[in-house]
């Protein structure tokens, strides 16, 4: 009753979240061993200009969304820092571990990392910051440029959503390169179609 009565958006904020990623998560066959790289503008979901208005209150509404998906599914999160902290990613130290990354020095706060940044890293059980990530899959709220934390090769995924608040939002998800130029098969049915090498 109190959520509804002192912060009534939050509750679209966050059902709109996790109608977006729940969308990319199944059409991505996201699950255990995925991960899922989130850029967002707090700023951008309520309006403003990016960088300008920063929000924990927004950046916790679209954090209960995510993580309704992400239990759902099983997939990881990793959430980009703005440019402040050079775009570094918050995760939970088990997965910087498994995945080997490199870890990079510092506390997010809203003033440099961002309030999704910030609110991220007071949620985990042992949270850290990464350098960078190859994700599988990807998630930007507001324009703030996922693309250097994405698997190649990246695939834009468009959502019957196209707004969570008032930012824009683009999702991605990443395929393996196809290699091999004209002869080669993408394919297991396409192999009788073809001749010897050899």
């Amino acid at each position: 009753m109190e959520q509804n009565s002192s912060h009534p958006e939050a509750d679209d904020i966050t059902a709109q979240t996790a109608e977006v990623l729940g969308e990319l998560a199944k059409e991505g066959k996201l699950g255990p061993g995925k991960v899922v790289v989130i850029g967002t503008s707090t700023s951008e979901v309520a309006g403003k200009r990016i960088g300008t208005a920063g929000a924990l209150e927004i950046a916790q509404a679209l954090l209960q969304g995510i993580n309704e998906v992400k239990d759902a599914y099983g997939f990881e999160v990793a959430v980009q820092c703005c440019e402040h902290l050079n775009r570094a990613l918050v995760l939970e130290r088990s997965l910087l571990e498994r995945l080997g990354l490199t870890e990079v020095s510092a506390v997010p706060v809203p003033k440099a990392g961002g309030s999704m940044a910030a609110a991220a890293y007071r949620s985990l059980q042992e949270p850290c910051l990464a350098e960078t990530i190859e994700a599988h899959a990807g998630m930007d709220i507001g324009e703030t440029l996922i693309g250097m934390h994405m698997r190649r090769v990246a695939v834009p995924y468009r959502t019957a959503r196209r707004y969570i608040g008032e930012a824009r939002v683009t999702t991605a998800l990443s395929r393996p390169k196809l290699i091999g130029g004209e002869r080669a098969v993408y394919q297991l049915d396409d192999i009788s179609n073809t001749s010897t090498c050899d």
